[in-house]
């Protein structure tokens, strides 16, 4: 269902406030494919996962076992990180997966005992407010 006049312009006006106030977040949001991200993520991952390579090597080779041990360490977590970037940006974990619609159900936010996001909460007013009509 199209917005109306107003409520465009109430939007154009909010969207506008929005940019003024912080255009980091801004050009963060302007990315139209959430991928993007989750591919970010992958490179800081894989350059996380090599440096703890390095790590581990340097320990290895000067005998410090505590700098060998905090290596594997950085690559256990670069290599979980990235699994679960890699996971989410081809749709298969999490909730914010490629594949689906993007809108949980109300039974299954209430099922797990959060609120949702916040345009999760506005959505669903947005759709009870047109039910009522």
């Amino acid at each position: 269902m199209p917005l109306s006049e107003h409520e465009q312009r109430l939007l154009d006006q909010i969207e506008q406030a929005l940019y003024a106030e912080d255009p980091k977040w801004a050009n963060t949001v302007r990315i139209s494919d959430p991928r993007s991200h989750y591919k970010r993520r992958l490179v800081k991952a894989s350059i996380g996962f090599a440096l703890g390579i390095v790590l581990l090597m340097v320990g290895v080779v000067i005998n410090q076992i505590p700098l060998g041990v905090g290596g594997f360490v950085v690559m256990l977590a670069a290599c979980l990180w990235g699994l679960s970037s890699w996971k989410r940006m081809n749709g298969f974990g999490g909730d914010s997966g490629g594949s689906g619609s993007g809108v949980r159900t109300p039974g299954k936010s209430q099922r797990r005992g959060n609120r949702g996001s916040f345009m999760e909460r506005m959505e669903e007013r947005w759709r009870r407010r047109h039910d009522e009509r």
